[in-house]
């Protein structure tokens, strides 16, 4: 299958957690709880059904101390490092690295005194806990937004760069930086304006998106500019919208772009009346079932004689609609399945290539 490398641009690499962001790494996926934190079941409920779908990171606002002690409930029970979003408090900073922040997200300018700035920064050397520097088009400095009239691209760099330069003078570099707006030339530009002034990881978004549909696309143009340029070591999709859905849209920007394959990759024709079978039924029905399943395949749909069988012969698994439907096994035709039969054998067959992978997958080291 035609495949392009996309060279990354080089940056320092850090480390939330057990996850590591930037260098050679994997671009994380993130997604932002949307509970009230100090409802910990909830939010660890939220947590765990994003970790489900492949979260590497979730983000929990803690606005208040009540929040902070509910967070340190939640980081005990939480399978994917944690991201702690924060402004304004540095006490609350403090009290959520003591228990177990993996990041803390917070903007060293916001805080206020030197003195305050210094506790923070100290706090998260000693706890080996990186910062992140999160500047947003709509909370700019006012004096920013006297000087450039608007939220442009040169003033959210500007704005970042003040908060780069305190962590420089403190000598703290562990830290990413992300740049967001809603409008996605704006923050495109921010970002490649930004990206060859520092060596940091750039964490992107297209922040306010919108809904499920309309945000999910300007997530797609504003991110896969982005990282058709090799910028950009992690990602979140800021959708409103369930968080779970973050995730899928996230991984989906990142197959389009070969630069992530989790998770099963359904190549469907949008249907004709040539087609043989319900494709849009049949599709629907698999992205349900699969769900679960991290592991990459790909999997091609195709309703008719036209197009199936290329297309399916170029995947792992692949159906060509026809009289009878074939089914395709790793380029080759195996058999025939009936309309009634193809999502049960196709999620069969899908099911038995992934444990068939993980057969062969090297053991993990103990311990």
């Amino acid at each position: 299958m035609f495949h392009v490398e996309i060279p990354r641009r080089k940056s320092r690499q850090i480390n939330v957690g057990s996850v590591a962001v930037g260098g050679d790494a994997p671009i994380s996926v993130q997604t932002m709880t949307n509970t009230e934190t100090c409802d910990v079941a909830a939010t660890v409920a939220q947590i765990v059904r994003a970790a489900k779908a492949g979260a590497d990171i979730v983000r929990v606002s803690v606005p208040s101390m009540e929040a902070a002690e509910a967070f340190g409930e939640i980081r005990k029970r939480s399978p994917v490092p944690l991201v702690t979003d924060i402004h304004f408090d540095h006490r609350i900073a403090l009290r959520v690295a003591e228990l177990g922040a993996d990041c803390l997200r917070i903007n060293p300018g916001n805080i206020g005194r030197e003195d305050r700035v210094r506790a923070v920064v100290q706090s998260a050397r000693d706890h080996d806990i990186p910062i992140r520097i999160g500047v947003n088009a709509g909370s700019l400095e006012k004096d920013l937004q006297k000087k450039y009239g608007e939220p442009t691209p040169r003033a959210m760099v500007e704005s970042a760069l003040r908060h780069i330069d305190i962590l420089d003078r403190l000598d703290f570099q562990n830290f990413k930086v992300s740049l967001k707006a809603s409008e996605v030339f704006a923050t495109v530009e921010a970002y490649k304006l930004l990206a060859g002034q520092i060596e940091q990881p750039l964490h992107l978004g297209i922040t306010e998106a919108g809904g499920l549909r309309a945000g999910s696309v300007k997530s797609a143009i504003g991110l896969g500019m982005l990282l058709a340029q090799g910028i950009g070591d992690t990602i979140r999709v800021s959708l409103a919208a369930d968080p779970v859905e973050e995730v899928k849209v996230g991984f989906d920007i990142l197959k389009s772009v070969h630069l992530r394959n989790k998770g099963v990759n359904i190549i469907a024709c949008p249907s004709c009346s040539r087609q043989e079978f319900d494709v849009i039924k049949t599709v629907n029905a698999l992205e349900s079932r699969l769900e679960d399943v991290l592991e990459h395949l790909d999997v091609a749909v195709i309703g008719c004689v036209v197009n199936g069988p290329g297309e399916a012969r170029e995947a792992d698994l692949g159906i060509a609609g026809g009289s009878p439907n074939l089914l395709y096994i790793e380029g080759r035709p195996s058999h025939k399945v009936k309309e009634e039969d193809l999502v049960d054998e196709l999620e069969r067959q899908v099911r038995a290539r992934v444990a068939a992978l993980k057969d062969q997958s090297p053991p993990e080291a103990a311990g």
